[in-house]
């Protein structure tokens, strides 16, 4: 079965091409963070008119990749891998809205000029399936997946493919926004966590102590939260004034000229001492979650946040290499914890082997789709 994946959730323009929810005959990817640099952040604007100039020669791209043709011209050689194709993948939700809509409307054109089955997949979804591509060792269920990004910090349990339940989630910020916003304020290149955990090489992780959240549910109104939510906004706001404190500036100096008050050293420390601090309280959430769910069998990371190489260590360290309660532990390819994709193609793979319907790609909405009867 060959599923052709569509991305656009965010900053990256992909497209790829998965056999079997597996193997990953081509993954192409145009990244715009050389565009954002400049702004420490996406501008949405921006983003979707460049998925608009990106999207189909990255398409072909994939396409051709994938299949590749011996002396014949690109259009004839285009045409052939065209019949190879079974479903179109595309990432739905959620995501900034222009992005998304040049990714959906892309592959709804294509699945009706060339009369594919249509399946719109979920970005967190897709993420945990990186942990399948390009591996013969497999996650076993259930499992905890430990999904952390930009835009999203999460504990969901699987315990078959397509059977997710959100058991904790962040009531703030995302740990990859957090990593983005403290390394604005060291001064540090965007993105985030790259820079900060290269400069971290050179620092002390207990030079600064911050706080760990303690959660607690609110007693207004009906709202409920998990006892193993997260809350990543203190720890921003922690270390911001811990280096107004160190550069002995009140809280009124602006926060983006601290950067030019603090040493390489201190620059070093604090990436450090923060990186210690978000990735322990990411791994306590995961033990409190473990032990909740003793039937755990596999814990798998997924988003870009699962790239840190600190955060790997922990993990493994903590719950692989425990040797009273051993579980096995799973990480996506690092070229693959980014948006892309080939984990959108995985992710709709399992979908269509549990039974999920494609969706009419002129329909206005995807939902409902339930398993096939």
């Amino acid at each position: 079965m060959y599923i052709l994946g569509i991305e656009t959730s965010c900053d990256e323009t992909a497209a790829a091409v998965v056999k079997d929810g597996r193997e990953i005959l081509s993954n192409v990817v145009v990244s715009q963070i050389d565009i954002f640099k400049e702004y420490g952040g996406v501008i949405p604007e921006v983003a979707a008119r460049s998925h608009l100039e990106a999207m189909l020669p990255v398409v072909n791209k994939a396409l051709l990749d994938a299949f590749p043709g011996k002396d014949l011209p690109a259009d004839s050689r285009l045409a052939a891998a065209w019949q190879k194709i079974d479903f179109i993948a595309v990432t739905h939700t959620p995501g900034l809205l222009g992005s998304l809509l040049i990714g959906t409307l892309t592959a709804r054109t294509l699945a009706i000029l060339h009369e594919k089955p249509l399946y719109p997949v979920h970005h967190l979804k897709s993420h945990i399936y990186a942990n399948w591509l390009n591996s013969t060792d497999l996650p076993e269920f259930p499992l905890l997946a430990l999904v952390v990004s930009g835009g999203h910090t999460q504990i969901i349990r699987m315990t078959a493919h397509n059977q997710f339940e959100i058991i904790g989630t962040t009531r703030d910020d995302a740990v990859g926004e957090c990593f983005d916003k403290v390394a604005k304020i060291l001064g540090l290149p965007y993105p985030g966590g790259p820079s900060i955990s290269k400069a971290a090489k050179a620092g002390d992780p207990k030079k600064y102590h911050f706080p760990h959240p303690r959660l607690t549910s609110p007693n207004r109104g009906e709202a409920k939260y998990s006892d193993l939510d997260f809350s990543f906004s203190g720890l921003k706001t922690a270390v911001l004034r811990e280096v107004q404190k160190a550069v002995k500036k009140p809280i009124s100096f602006p926060s983006h000229e601290l950067k030019n008050l603090l040493t390489k050293q201190q620059v070093a420390d604090f990436a450090a001492s923060f990186e210690n601090t978000a990735t322990d309280i990411l791994i306590e959430n995961l033990k409190k979650a473990l032990e909740k769910y003793p039937d755990t069998k596999s814990i798998c990371l997924a988003g870009g946040v699962s790239a840190n190489e600190l955060l790997r260590k922990k993990v493994t360290t903590t719950f692989q290499n425990n040797e009273e309660n051993a579980v096995a532990t799973f990480f996506p390819e690092r070229f693959l914890t980014g948006d892309n994709a080939a984990m959108v193609a995985a992710a709709a793979f399992y979908e269509i082997e549990s039974g999920v319907q494609p969706t009419d790609p002129y329909a206005l909405n995807i939902y409902p789709r339930k398993p096939i009867s």
